[in-house]
């Protein structure tokens, strides 16, 4: 397929418990569980997705978890218990487009916050609209932004990986990613730099 940009492609292996339950709640189709691998994908123009996801159902056992397309870019999580079939999906994926890896673009940490002592009212507001845990009042809260959007993704995973922490909201669509943590000032700065050096990590295109 020619004209698609690779905008973000990523595998993430041995999906956490609470990220697997924040996808669980606000996916489409099939939910990831932990321990799961899943492939995200973002792309321009955005209804290149469509004929992506076809080929990497056709040629893996992978099950269509995401699928949507918003002003810009196309996005897609697919999934399996089992690395190698994911392995098998985002090759072909690759092979549709007659591009590697290498061609995806490389992500950028835009801003990073860090709160400390979240005041009720502010709480409240956040707790308005996430879709993961509550933000308690008292609790630090740190704030991650990056581009492309969907590699705030594998940054939400790592975060998990690295430190106790409470995950709020993961925006992973869009122009700009993010992703907000709560949990004690000492963890959620665990969890920050981990998913800093996750983002930071993934080799691509520069925009």
């Amino acid at each position: 397929m020619s004209g698609i940009t690779i905008r973000a492609l990523m595998q993430i292996d041995n999906l956490q418990p609470k990220f697997a339950a924040y996808n669980g709640a606000t996916v489409q189709g099939s939910v990831p569980l932990s321990g799961d691998t899943v492939l995200i994908g973002e792309f321009a123009p955005g209804n290149g997705v469509f004929t992506l996801i076809d080929r990497a159902l056709k040629a893996s056992s992978v099950e269509a978890t995401t699928q949507l397309v918003e002003r810009e870019f196309g996005f897609f999580i697919l999934r399996s218990p089992s690395n190698a079939e994911v392995s098998a999906a985002r090759d072909a994926i690759l092979s549709e487009l007659g591009q590697t890896m290498a061609d995806r673009q490389k992500p950028v940490v835009t801003t990073t916050q860090t709160i400390t002592s979240v005041e009720p009212y502010q709480a409240q507001l956040l707790n308005k609209w996430r879709k993961g845990s509550l933000l308690v009042p008292g609790q630090t809260l740190g704030i991650i932004e990056c581009a492309p959007a969907a590699y705030i993704s594998i940054a939400a995973n790592e975060a998990e990986k690295a430190a106790e922490i409470d995950i709020i909201e993961v925006r992973a669509v869009g122009r700009f990613g993010r992703l907000f943590i709560s949990g004690s000032e000492n963890s959620v700065a665990q969890g920050m730099e981990a998913a800093v050096q996750a983002i930071e990590s993934i080799d691509g295109v520069s925009a």
